[in-house]
């Protein structure tokens, strides 16, 4: 029976999308068998960020409507053959489906799958109520930047009063840079994990590869950056209960920060 994880945050533009791809990737990776949702109907991007976009056929939507069952509606990844995408909508509203509706599509797919990442819509309106509905754990993606931390800390709040609690729901921070945390221009990670008064699951650095990986329709952790696939594997072992000293992403980060270092400095030399 697979276990139902939102991937959500109070801000858009924080990497949520990217974080449930690539999560999704790297889980089918290490042998389970994963379904991502993208349960932000009227945009749609999960199945371009995986690169998935020409082969939808059926949505969310033609699921809720009865037209076709859940596991029909399914795409295949081309590449992890343990990873299956329920694309949503790009024509429809966030008011065409219910959080019921959600429970009923998340519970088609329970038995079949090992995980089950819902990538929910940035807010806290219609669409975030449809996509934590049939959720047991939530990862709130934040960037250690004010605005990004004050609107996760609201939607901490809000999942508080759906009954989530410390235990439920989980911090990723993404685009961590750490230049800047060392010369005290950016938040460190104990002051987002002191600030949201929850436990950070994985500390992602900031990267122009998963830019680049991203507009390829590939996600980075199949594209060969080892740096940040090794984050992602840690998350996934972390999720699956494993004991891994948050050290190790920061650690990544520090390596991130340093090849970027040297990049940009002989890329300005040949210039």
């Amino acid at each position: 029976m697979a276990k139902v994880i939102v991937v959500t945050s109070g801000k858009g533009g924080v990497g949520k999308t990217t974080v449930t791809a690539n999560l999704g990737c790297t889980l089918a990776k290490l042998g389970e068998k994963v379904c991502v949702i993208d349960a932000d109907i009227g945009l749609k991007n999960l199945d371009v960020v995986l690169g998935l976009e020409n082969r939808v056929v059926h949505t969310l939507l033609d699921v809720v409507n009865g037209k076709v069952s859940a596991q029909e509606a399914l795409v295949k990844h081309k590449q992890q053959r343990n990873l299956y995408l329920l694309a949503t909508s790009q024509v429809a509203t966030k008011e065409m489906v219910s959080p019921e509706d959600m429970k009923a599509v998340v519970k088609a797919l329970h038995p079949l799958f090992d995980y089950i990442l819902i990538d929910s819509p940035a807010g806290i309106e219609r669409g975030f109520r449809n996509a934590v509905a049939p959720a047991e754990m939530a990862l709130i993606v934040t960037t250690p930047e004010l605005p990004a931390l004050s609107d996760a800390d609201r939607v901490v709040g809000l999942l508080e009063n759906l009954g989530f609690d410390e235990k439920t729901m989980k911090v990723v921070l993404n685009r961590f840079k750490p230049k800047m945390v060392k010369a005290g221009e950016m938040l460190t990670e104990q002051d987002v994990a002191s600030t949201l008064a929850l436990e950070i699951i994985g500390v992602i650095p900031d990267c122009e590869d998963v830019i680049i990986a991203t507009n390829k329709g590939i996600p980075v952790v199949l594209n060969g950056d080892l740096n940040i696939t090794r984050v992602f594997e840690n998350i996934a072992r972390r999720l699956k209960g494993e004991t891994i000293p948050l050290d190790q992403d920061l650690m990544q980060a520090q390596e991130k920060g340093l090849l970027a270092f040297f990049r940009n400095l002989f890329g300005r030399k040949r210039s």
